[in-house]
């Protein structure tokens, strides 16, 4: 298990094609706040059906796309 499984789930149950989340959301989501460790993790996330898209450190938010063909 993942310690970001939570954000995949997440993810996974929103379903929309893109999404956007604040840090904040997803500190809400997880339960602790984010940190560098995501972007070896973020790999994980086309299980679940999704990639991560850009990651904005200025304005805090990550994109996820859905994967073409991927659908839960």
């Amino acid at each position: 298990m993942s310690k970001y499984d939570l954000l995949w789930e997440h993810l996974q149950a929103d379903g929309s094609s893109t999404l956007r989340l604040t840090f904040d959301e997803i500190k809400a989501v997880l339960g602790f706040p984010m940190d560098h460790s995501f972007l070896t993790y973020k790999r994980e996330a086309a299980a679940y059906g999704y990639q991560v898209g850009k990651i904005s450190m200025k304005e805090r938010h990550v994109t996820f796309q859905k994967m073409e063909g991927k659908d839960s």
